[in-house]
C-alpha cells in the first residue's frame, strides 16, 4: 500500500500540467494532475487523492456555502466553461491549500491541483439553509425508519430528524475515560492551568471529530465550508473556553456532557456540540 501511494504521489508531481490546458490564476498555482481515461473506478479516486493529501482530510466544497475569493479564482472559470467539475475538495493540513477538481475529459476523468495562497473569506454568521433535500444532505446514509438515518460505512453514526431538532450522535465508547481529579481546587495555579490545558487539547481533538463525524459526512446543512468551522477566526465565539473548562474540573466529578460549541445561526436556529469525553459524541441543531 505505501508502494501505491508513492507511485500516485509520484504521478501526481511528473505529470505536471501544462498551463495551456488548464489556466492557473496568479494567486494560485497548478501543483499537478492525473488522469484516468476510462474514468476513475472504485477506491482509485480516493486512493489518488490521499497520495497527494497524505494524512490529511480532504473536504467537499459546497456549492451553496460561502465562497472563499481565492477558490473562486481557480473555480469561476471552470464552473463558466463547458466542462463543469464533477466533484471540488480542499485539504488545509498542509503549508499551503490544496484544492483538487475533478473534471472529465473525454471519455475518462482528470484531477486537477491547484495550491492556494490562503482561505480568506472573512467571517460570516452560521446560517442553515431553509431547504434541505434528504438525497442531497444525507447522502452517505440510509434511511431506517421515517426519522432516522444510519451512515453507510459507520453504523454507529446516526442522525434523527425532527420538526424542531436534526440530532446527530457517534458511539465509539473509550477504555479509558476522562480523569477527573476530586482536589483539583487544591492544586497550584501552575498544576491547574497544565491540567486545563490538557483538557483543552483534547476537547479541540473531540471537536474535530465531531466536525468529520457530523458537518463533513452531510451536504448543505450550513452557509459556512467544512474548513471554515477550523477556523479561529470563525469559530471562537463559539467554543469552550479555558475559564469553562477550570469551572468543570473544579467539581472534581465528570458532568453528564461537556459542550464544546455552541452558536446561535442567523435563522434563530441553536447548534451545539457536546462531549461525554467517553466516547460519545453529539450534535444538536434546534430550531426556533
Amino acid at each position: 500500500m505505501n508502494f501505491v501511494r508513492s507511485l500516485f504521489a509520484a504521478c501526481a508531481i511528473s505529470s505536471l500540467l501544462t498551463v495551456a490546458s488548464f489556466a492557473a490564476p496568479s494567486s494560485a498555482k497548478i501543483y499537478g494532475a492525473i488522469e484516468e481515461k476510462n474514468g476513475f473506478v472504485g477506491s482509485r479516486l480516493f486512493d489518488v487523492l490521499d497520495s497527494v493529501g497524505g494524512t490529511g482530510t480532504w473536504m467537499e466544497w459546497d456549492v451553496n456555502g460561502v465562497r472563499d475569493p481565492s477558490v473562486m479564482k481557480v473555480l469561476d472559470p471552470i464552473l463558466n466553461s463547458t466542462n463543469k467539475p464533477k466533484m471540488v475538495w480542499l485539504i488545509t493540513e498542509r503549508d499551503k491549500p490544496l484544492l483538487s477538481v475533478l473534471l472529465p475529459k473525454g471519455k475518462g476523468e482528470v484531477i486537477v491541483f491547484y495550491e492556494l495562497g490562503k482561505l480568506d473569506a472573512k467571517p460570516v454568521q452560521l446560517k442553515l439553509n431553509k431547504v434541505l433535500t434528504p438525497d442531497v444532505v444525507f447522502r452517505d446514509y440510509k434511511q431506517v425508519s421515517e426519522t432516522e438515518f444510519v451512515h453507510l460505512d459507520r453504523p454507529n453514526l446516526k442522525i434523527s430528524v425532527l420538526d424542531k431538532r436534526i440530532r446527530f450522535t457517534y458511539d465509539n465508547p473509550d477504555k479509558t475515560p476522562l480523569r477527573y481529579d476530586s482536589d483539583f481546587a487544591k492544586k497550584t495555579l501552575v498544576d491547574k492551568r497544565a491540567e486545563v490545558n490538557d483538557y483543552l487539547g483534547f476537547l479541540k481533538y473531540e471537536y474535530s471529530m465531531m466536525l468529520r463525524a457530523f458537518v463533513q459526512s452531510t451536504r448543505g446543512i450550513f452557509n459556512w465550508q467544512p474548513w471554515h468551522w477550523y477556523m479561529d477566526k470563525w469559530n471562537s465565539k463559539f467554543m469552550i473556553t479555558p475559564k469553562e473548562i477550570e469551572m468543570i474540573l473544579s467539581r472534581g466529578f465528570p458532568p453528564d456532557y461537556i459542550t464544546v460549541f455552541k452558536a446561535k445561526a442567523a435563522g434563530g436556529e441553536v447548534v451545539e456540540m457536546r462531549t461525554t469525553g467517553n466516547g460519545f459524541l453529539e450534535m444538536v441543531v434546534t430550531r426556533p
